[in-house]
């Protein structure tokens, strides 16, 4: 089904759960040519000022699009405090196989950042052909291990306490009201940490780090550069970038790094 701005739906199952996943579709592959997947951030959606300013760039330069909201998010169903790790993985998996055709470089924001490097992992152990589709990455503050690194291990006693008992610790946001972070979510997404354990990616990995990113500490983004092995890893840091990279000049970082993989 697609609605009047372009909108379609894709129905997706995992855990006992079922929901249709919001997705848009934009530009046209040149045959042989290589597409974009984009994996948007905590709280984001397809439409944020990345993701559309991305789009734009890319269909005149013929590179489909493919952009989606996690369950929880943007014209998804679903309720973000219900969601975990491990249904974004499902639902990116999904529209990866379901959706894209040939080469594609994923370009993940964030949280996007982990959901991309999960879904290759994912896919170079249990669908290689899939895998190999994957011709790059390319990570925005990549917020690998988000649950574990930027999350609970950041939490102070008292918001671990609240979590445990409560079942949920609502997390204060630059960006908005606070983040409903769940028990179910900090445990779940234990299943779908890197550990900063060696980890081999088989194809190229451009890092964009703003230096003044509070949100993903620069450290982070260094740390894995440094356990991607096989020389693939490429990690670029912007002195005045903050969190979102989305100024003009960062844009124009973004565009230059898929040209040059393209």
């Amino acid at each position: 089904m697609q609605d009047h701005d372009g909108v379609q739906y894709l129905s997706v199952t995992n855990a006992g759960k079922t929901r249709r996943i919001a997705y848009l579709l934009s530009g046209a592959r040149q045959a042989g040519g290589t597409g974009l997947m984009w994996l948007p951030g905590l709280m984001s959606d397809m439409i944020s000022t990345k993701a559309a300013a991305l789009a734009e760039w890319a269909a005149p330069r013929g590179l489909a699009m493919t952009r989606f909201d996690y369950s929880g998010h943007g014209r998804s169903e679903g309720e973000f405090r219900d969601a975990t790790i491990g249904d974004w993985l499902a639902e990116a998996r999904a529209v990866f196989t379901q959706l894209t055709t040939g080469p594609q470089i994923l370009v993940g924001s964030s949280t996007g950042g982990h959901i991309a490097l999960l879904l290759l992992r994912d896919l170079l152990r249990s669908s290689p052909a899939d895998a190999h589709r994957i011709k790059a990455l390319v990570l925005i503050a990549p917020a690998w291990d988000l649950t574990e690194e930027l999350m609970w291990k950041e939490f102070d006693a008292d918001a671990r306490r609240e979590l445990m008992e409560n079942g949920v610790f609502h997390r204060p946001s630059d960006y908005g009201a606070p983040y409903a972070i769940t028990r179910q979510f900090i445990e779940e997404g234990r299943n779908h940490l890197f550990k900063a354990e060696p980890f081999d990616p088989g194809r190229p990995v451009v890092i964009l780090q703003g230096v003044m990113d509070k949100d993903v500490p620069v450290a982070h983004a260094r740390k894995l550069a440094g356990f991607l092995t096989g020389g693939w890893a490429k990690l670029i840091e912007v002195a005045d970038g903050e969190h979102r990279m989305s100024r003009p000049q960062d844009l124009e970082l973004l565009y230059d790094q898929i040209s040059a993989l393209c």
